[in-house]
């Protein structure tokens, strides 16, 4: 093990919090600060935390280039992931052509636009319904996504997608997809060379105002599974550096054989919600996975139990929902990590299918407490 005593984590939040404590638990200085507003904000982090590991959990567009170009420049500091890689998550349009031209990853047919008049012009070529994003990745990864169905709702599209950040946008054809998921990839340096590991493939599910559901594993026949790690370790493979790197895949079927077929979607070379599930499926969680593999420990991606859970934002207050733990926790094999604004119901079974239906039951119990809590 690298003496990498003293580790920043350069964001806020759940995730931040959670990944803090699996580096203390591994004997480390940890802690977690806002992610920087600028250069010199960041050197006087850095000053003051004396830190000899530098862990990102903010995207770069929320950093700033700025900072971004700071952090290349930390010759004294280790930093994870990688600026570049980074800058390339980040940026849609990069990583997009980067993933299809250059490694040959299938992908649903995409364009860019930089203007209403550009945009319009995809649309008319492409054909309708397509999916517009903006090009800059940014931390609510939903923020000016839209599905344009109509020509006369081209400005509005537009104009969505770069309210939420930068001036160009992402037009995807929308293919007919039968799952989203994820798979958590592990990138660490073995003696000879880099080792990639892979997690069970993560289902999820997000309904626009509803929570995000997860389960592991998502089932996939074994010719689909080959195909989502074999995308996931060229991407990570690409992007280089250590530790844990979050790759979006979306499950769809050739129109024609009906043959199941993987397309890359994204990749997050950092830690984001769908992992929670790991700290109820796995022996080591997204968490303890990202803190060994920066500190040069071993891992390993062992699955013990089908698992599932349901994270929110409730509007009840915590005293509400910890009223409603005793209930929420009385069904089986349940858990609930309540952190911050987060409300994540956990629950694990058999099968994928009752421990979904057990983390339902626990964030139903969770979420009539914050409808009695409005009602009162």
């Amino acid at each position: 093990m690298v003496d990498r005593t003293t580790v920043l984590v350069l964001g806020a939040g759940e995730l931040s919090s959670e990944l803090v404590l699996s580096f203390q638990r591994l004997g480390t200085r940890a802690t977690a600060v806002p992610a920087p507003t600028g250069a010199a904000a960041l050197r006087t982090l850095i000053d003051r935390h004396t830190p000899q590991v530098v862990v990102v959990q903010s995207p770069a567009a929320d950093l700033g280039a700025d900072v971004v170009q700071a952090l290349a420049g930390l010759e004294e500091v280790a930093v994870f992931p990688t600026p570049g890689a980074l800058r390339l998550a980040s940026d849609r349009e990069a990583l997009r052509t980067l993933a299809a031209n250059e490694l040959g990853l299938p992908t649903a047919p995409f364009w860019f636009a930089g203007s209403v008049d550009e945009l319009t012009a995809v649309a008319e070529h492409a054909g309708l319904p397509l999916t517009i994003t903006p090009v800059t990745h940014a931390a609510n990864e939903g923020a000016g996504r839209s599905v344009l169905s109509r020509l006369e709702d081209v400005d509005v599209a537009w104009h969505r997608a770069v309210a939420a950040g930068g001036d160009r946008v992402m037009a995807e054809t929308a293919v007919d997809v039968t799952a989203e998921f994820t798979m958590l990839t592990v990138r660490t340096q073995g003696q000879a060379g880099p080792v990639v590991q892979f997690c069970e493939p993560i289902g999820h599910r997000h309904e626009t105002g509803g929570p995000l559901e997860l389960w592991q594993p998502q089932l996939l026949s074994e010719p689909a599974l080959d195909a989502a790690r074999s995308i996931a370790a060229r991407i990570v493979n690409k992007l280089g550096g250590t530790g844990l790197f979050t790759v979006d895949l979306l499950l769809g079927a050739d129109p024609e054989s009906g043959a199941e077929e993987v397309y890359f979607a994204t990749v997050h070379p950092m830690l984001t919600g769908a992992g929670f599930v790991t700290t109820r499926s796995q022996r080591l969680s997204q968490f303890d996975l990202h803190a060994r593999a920066i500190l040069g420990l071993p891992v390993d991606t062992i699955m013990i139990s089908p698992a599932a859970g349901e994270v929110s934002r409730p509007s009840a207050d915590r005293a509400a929902l910890v009223r409603a733990l005793p209930d929420a926790l009385a069904i089986a094999e349940s858990d609930v990590r309540l952190s911050g604004e987060v409300c994540v119901a956990l629950a694990t079974a058999p099968d994928v299918v009752r421990a979904r239906d057990r983390a339902h039951q626990v964030a139903a119990v969770l979420n009539h407490s914050a409808i009695n809590q409005t009602g009162t």
